[in-house]
């Protein structure tokens, strides 16, 4: 058995019908975040509801919306038949999620929520089903066949479901107004919470961390102050003064490789990098980390952002110190 030719098989199943999906989100998807950005704009909330593997797409799905400002808590059928259904009000939008569109526990349960006046929403991949008929929007997850070899196992569908709730919230998102800042203060925790919320100011080296020379310097004059400051880069600028340059190791190492006769008494000026990529200083640590990471470079200076002198470096490895990254 070619067991990775059958794995591709799956994926290439699954993204065709995610290909079909694309073509088919039209007006009913604007609908849809209307409803939701009313909702979530006016203090209401985001129901969802599903049983079974479409169940657990809206656990998904609720995290996503919750973690991106949209309040949203999954419902269980059984339990709103019993006193649950009490945290829906008419404010609210059902997102109600059912492949087939007939599942019983889900059916039972809309007779009492279009009577609280909600909206609701039907993800299903039957526009005629029960659900489909009941529902004020219907966006539609059909898909032609499943990647399961008898046809039988919810693969592409539950995959085709999943995109389409993501779809839904990044679009909400985007719709809101959610932008990096609000994002910081749902996500306060670990590294990401970190990267989002510190300043740049508060992981740089600065001080006696600091090393920082003249630009009438000599390469030897330089490397002690990298060694005193145990950085693997010196900023070159006059003192109160714009940034001129920055000096490193690397830049030592290819110099010296290059004319290593009296290299240590040359002017650190000759062999600095002018004009390096800086970052202002009241930016977050996040922005510094995009920036070292798109320009393959281990160090960053700290600027002022109307003086542009250099204030501080920020060090690679001092981000996985701190828990940055």
């Amino acid at each position: 058995m070619d067991y990775l030719e059958k794995a591709r098989r799956v994926i290439q199943l699954e993204i065709a019908e995610l290909n079909r999906l694309v073509a088919r989100v039209g007006e009913p998807f604007a609908e849809a975040i209307d409803a939701l950005r009313t909702a979530v704009e006016g203090n209401g909330k985001v129901v969802i509801v599903g049983v079974g593997k479409s169940g657990n797409i809206g656990q998904k799905l609720a995290a996503t919306l919750n973690s991106t400002g949209a309040p949203a808590t999954v419902l269980d059928c059984q339990d709103a038949l019993h006193g649950d259904l009490g945290l829906v009000a008419g404010n609210d939008v059902v997102l109600a999620l059912s492949y087939s569109g007939e599942t019983d526990e889900l059916l039972n349960l809309l007779p009492h929520l279009k009577r609280r006046g909600v909206t609701l929403v039907g993800v299903t991949g039957r526009a005629d089903s029960t659900l489909g008929r009941a529902s004020d929007i219907v966006l539609d997850v059909n898909v032609e066949r499943e990647a399961c070899p008898l046809n039988l196992a919810p693969t592409a569908s539950t995959t085709a479901m999943l995109v389409l709730g993501d779809a839904l919230a990044m679009v909400l998102l985007e719709a809101r107004g959610f932008g990096e800042d609000d994002f910081a203060m749902l996500h306060p925790g670990g590294s990401l919470g970190r990267a989002l919320l510190t300043k740049v100011t508060e992981i740089m080296r600065a001080g006696e961390q600091l090393a920082r020379v003249n630009p009438d310097a000599t390469v030897r004059e330089a490397l002690a102050a990298m060694s005193a400051a145990r950085a693997g880069a010196v900023i070159v600028a006059e003192v109160g003064g714009p940034l001129s340059g920055i000096f490193t190791q690397g830049d030592f190492t290819r110099a010296f490789q290059t004319d290593s006769d009296g290299i240590g008494d040359r002017p650190v000026s000759d062999l600095m990098t002018r004009d390096p990529i800086m970052i202002d200083s009241d930016k977050l640590a996040g922005e510094a980390l995009r920036i070292l990471e798109t320009n393959r470079i281990d160090d960053l200076v700290v600027v002022d952002a109307e003086t542009r002198e250099p204030l501080g470096l920020i060090d690679t490895q001092d981000l996985t110190r701190l828990g940055v990254v």
